[in-house]
Formats: structure tokens, sequence, C-alpha cells
């Protein structure tokens, strides 16, 4: 039976970048028209690394978001963090997690953790309070071949950190890979993992359909097929473990197109209607809300969103450019629209 019109709990988004100034004024609305929370990535210039940082940066979140969104605040791990004040900022409420990017993994990661042994006094203090932590999970040994980071990763140093600290509660990030997926489920409860709409919808081969394609680029990249066939399986399967998380990455178009293209893909415009897209031609649409809507705030024990979001079947196209930016999908037709929030 076809259905026309849904109605799920209103979600939130688990992974997004909303950048600053100008930038997060421009992107801020797209996501906040969508979801009730989200957990806002820390990799600014400079990265947030102290509560004072987080606090000033959530007041323009909120400024640029406008009333009914609520940004939950990550601090950027580095090599000199602190566990005593790691633990005095979620004490308070300013950190909903941590983020760990391995030095050089992604953008604006330069300041990032060069060796995990490094911050494992603040690991161990998050595990003993209960906080999240965020991964991105790739290795950046360049003899390490591209599409093989995130699984080396997982040998190298998941199933370890995993094995020291058991009880730990860890978000492996933007899963690409069958391996990432097969980890998340064979892990205990502690272990989650977010999933991007482009790792449900791209392979590799997205990024040279007919040319050099910039607006297709993010990290982790987009795998062989059968790790996106695998990461989808994941997703809808129903498992409690996976749940949505964007990682909407917006870049200027001069900056995706140049000689060094940035790493991130901009999704937050269609986020709901691309993940409902995969979801229905899955034949999990009654699947749908819980990895929207339940499966995270669990996850974080965080109370479920009393609003609801409507989504309609609508076939509309995606301009190739908005506000300035090229969106993911541009140029294509979508079978879903949000219809209103109530």
């Amino acid at each position: 039976m076809t259905v026309d019109t849904m109605t799920i709990r209103q979600p939130d988004d688990w992974h997004v970048h909303l950048r600053d100034g100008d930038m997060l004024r421009t992107v801020a609305p797209f996501t906040a028209r969508q979801f009730a929370r989200a957990i806002v990535m820390p990799n600014l210039v400079p990265p947030v690394t102290s509560v004072e940082a987080a606090r000033g940066y959530r007041a323009r979140i909120v400024a640029a978001a406008g009333s009914g969104f609520t940004p939950l605040m990550t601090c950027y791990l580095t090599d000199q963090t602190d566990p005593d004040a790691l633990a005095h900022g979620f004490e308070e409420g300013v950190w909903a997690a941590a983020k760990l990017y391995p030095a050089g993994a992604t953008t604006n990661s330069a300041s990032g953790v060069t060796d995990i042994r490094n911050i494992m006094p603040a690991l161990e203090r998050m595990q003993r309070i209960g906080m999240v932590l965020c991964v991105h999970g790739e290795v950046t040994d360049p003899e390490v071949d591209v599409f093989d980071r995130e699984a080396v990763f997982i040998e190298r140093f998941l199933e370890p950190l995993t094995q020291v600290l058991p009880e730990f509660k860890i978000v492996f990030e933007h899963i690409t890979t069958a391996e990432a997926a097969q980890f998340v489920r064979d892990s205990g409860p502690q272990i989650g993992a977010t999933v991007t709409p482009q790792h449900l919808i791209i392979n590799r081969n997205a990024l040279f359909a007919g040319g050099l394609r910039p607006h297709t680029y993010c990290l982790p990249v987009a795998k062989r097929e059968r790790h996106r066939l695998a990461v989808r399986a994941a997703a809808t399967s129903g498992s409690p473990k996976f749940f949505l998380g964007t990682d909407s990455a917006p870049h200027a178009r001069e900056a995706k197109e140049s000689s060094c293209g940035c790493a991130g893909i901009f999704n937050a415009p269609f986020a709901l209607e691309s993940y409902a897209t995969v979801f229905e031609e899955e034949g999990a649409l009654d699947r749908f809300e819980a990895f929207a809507s339940v499966n995270g705030a669990n996850f974080y024990g965080l109370p479920l969103n009393e609003g609801a979001v409507t989504l309609g079947r609508s076939e509309h196209r995606i301009d190739d450019e908005i506000a300035g930016l090229v969106p993911f999908h541009a140029g294509e037709t979508l079978k879903w629209k949000v219809a209103g929030l109530s």
C-alpha cells in the first residue's frame, strides 16, 4: 500500500556542522526547520575546546536558528584536554559529548588528537561520568589507502578502546563500511552509530561520474557499492544502535570547486526527505521514526521530542544552488517533502 503522508515525532540531528559567522546564519535555519536538537560539531577555527567558547558558540547558533531549536555542544578533544575541565563542563550541562578527531582526518582537524594514549585520562573520566564520545573513525596514516581508513581504525583503535573501557558510550559517526556496520551490531548497547543520507545513496562512483564531482566529496569518502548496501541495511534494520546524523558540512562553491576542494556535503535543506526516500525504497517506512526520532535520544539519555513533523508525497526538483551553496541532490527530483511541524 502506498503511503501519501506520514507524521513522525520531531527528529534530531546527531551530527551536524553549522560553521560560524555568515555561514552559520545561512545554514542554521535549514537544520532548525526539521530538527528539534542537533549535536553540533566543534571544528571551528580555533576549535571549541573550552566551556566559555562553547557557551558563546551556542548563543550564536540560537540567534541564527531561531526559537524552538536546541544546539547540543561538543568539546573538541586535543592532546592537552584537561579531564577536570571536561567533567566540569559536562556536569554544568554545557557539553553534551566530546568529539575525537584524529589529527588531520578531516576539515579543521589539525588540532585533533595525535595519539589516543595522550587522552586516555580524559576518556577514562568520560566513561566514569557517563559522557558520550563521538568519533571520526579513520586513521590518518598516509600508508593506508583512503578507502580502507575506517576499517583500519576499527582494528587499530576502536576495538582496543572498547576492551580497555568496556562501559564507555561511543558514537561511531558517519559509518561508511560493512566492517563498521558489523562492528556496531556486534558490540554491546554502549556503542551506537550515526548514518548520513549521502552514504545511504551514493557510492564512490559518484565522485567520478563523467568527471571529477567535488560536491559528492566528503570525509569519510563514499565507498564501494557493497559497503553502501551494508550501511543501508543496518540503518533500515530497526536496530536501536543506528540513528540519524546528517554530517551536513557546507562549504562555499569556490571552496569546493578549487585545486584542493574541501570535504563536505551540504544536505541540511532536504535531509528528512532524503532519508525517507531510502526507507521507502527499502520497504522500511515503519522503522523511519525510530531511526530519526527515537534511537539517538535514547542513546544520549535525553527525552523524546513532543512535537511532530509531517512529510507528504510531493515530487519536487532540488535547485542547483540554495543560498549560494550547492546542496545534496542538486538538479534531482525527490518524492517526499516536509509539509509542516506541529
